[in-house]
């Protein structure tokens, strides 16, 4: 089958969504797919206000139109809620063609904690652009509960993996910081809440793998915490298994690949009980959840990273590539070819960072 993947978030953004993107394609192509991703470096790109990193194609429609036309899909999955998703949208609605999208950012309270603008108007808006789908893509039950409440329709399960060869114990020695080590991966900005993880009681080091436009204010204001900026592959998953646990202060992700990936290196995760830690973390057993983010970090260190690592290795990303290609809205003729689907090879490996 021919599938067209539409996003706004690519390559070389850092995050959660391009890596599930990135992988999703991959194995869909191991299961025998033809998979064509349009995403912001074929454009013309402006750079996003306030996230100048991500970059939004300037009046992309007519170059839409030219690569969905010449590819001819069978499937359209439009990922993000930008220029090129709306053009994306739009394309499809003029041509009859089914299509499906994914909720993947809580953009609602990303923009609240920059502006003043209510969280209705925006969640109005994301549920019109989300409500011509056939089936809107989701990642854990919480989010969709939430979404429902606020008149979403048609929402079904795609959830994520984790690479455990990549993603694995490794020495503690990696790290010579003062320990315990309670590390934050992930993008160093104002919605990610990483002032609550900084601000925290803690008799040990703090270590923040990562970057963005709030990482000088945050690295002049706590000197004691250590910012190696972003990392990569070896070096990302050596960071984490080195680290004594992992805390997660963010209160609007809607999953957290970090968290997976966390656990796979046999390191317990400390969060707020809200939605994305709340159905990805086994409480008391790979992680602890609290409102008092230091004491959910301090009796996370008791837990056993074996547990952590066994819960992991149960969720592949063959498994949740093939709950992707379920969800799919194909044009009626081929439905009963995605039903039939099966990966080319059941040792299938998921893309490494």
């Amino acid at each position: 089958m021919k599938i067209a993947i539409v996003t706004d978030a690519w390559f070389p953004q850092t995050n959660g969504v391009v890596k599930t993107l990135s992988t999703t394609a991959e194995q869909l192509r191991g299961f025998g797919h033809d998979v064509c991703v349009i995403e912001p470096g074929q454009f013309r790109t402006f750079p996003c206000p306030t996230y100048p990193e991500i970059r939004l194609a300037w009046f992309p429609y007519r170059l839409i139109d030219r690569l969905l036309r010449e590819f001819a899909p069978d499937a359209v999955h439009i990922a993000t809620e930008g220029t090129l998703g709306a053009a994306a949208r739009r394309w499809c609605r003029k041509q009859h063609m089914p299509f499906t999208t994914s909720y993947h950012t809580q953009f609602p309270e990303y923009i609240r904690a920059r502006a003043p603008i209510p969280l209705a108007i925006s969640y109005a808006h994301l549920r019109g652009f989300h409500g011509g789908a056939r089936r809107t893509m989701v990642a854990t039950p919480a989010l969709q509960r939430q979404l429902e409440a606020r008149g979403f329709r048609n929402l079904v399960r795609w959830t994520r993996g984790v690479d455990v060869d990549l993603f694995r114990p490794r020495p503690k020695e990696y790290l010579s910081l003062p320990r315990p080590i309670a590390v934050y991966v992930g993008r160093v900005a104002v919605e990610k809440n990483i002032e609550a993880f900084l601000r925290m009681e803690w008799k040990g080091s703090k270590l923040i793998v990562g970057d963005g436009p709030a990482r000088k204010t945050l690295q002049e204001k706590y000197p004691n915490a250590t910012f190696v900026g972003f990392k990569y592959g070896e070096e990302l998953a050596s960071h984490v298994a080195a680290s004594d646990v992992f805390v997660f202060p963010s209160r609007t992700d809607t999953f957290g690949l970090v968290l997976l990936e966390a656990m796979a290196c046999g390191v317990p995760v400390a969060a707020y009980p809200v939605t994305g830690p709340i159905d990805v973390v086994l409480q008391g057993e790979t992680g602890v959840l609290d409102d008092d983010l230091a004491i959910a970090a301090v009796e996370a260190l008791t837990l056993d990273p074996q547990e952590c690592r066994d819960y992991a290795l149960a969720h592949t990303w063959e498994a949740a590539t093939q709950q992707f290609l379920t969800n799919l809205a194909p044009r009626p003729a081929l439905e009963s070819v995605v039903a039939a689907t099966k990966p080319l090879s059941q040792n299938a490996q998921p893309a490494q960072r």
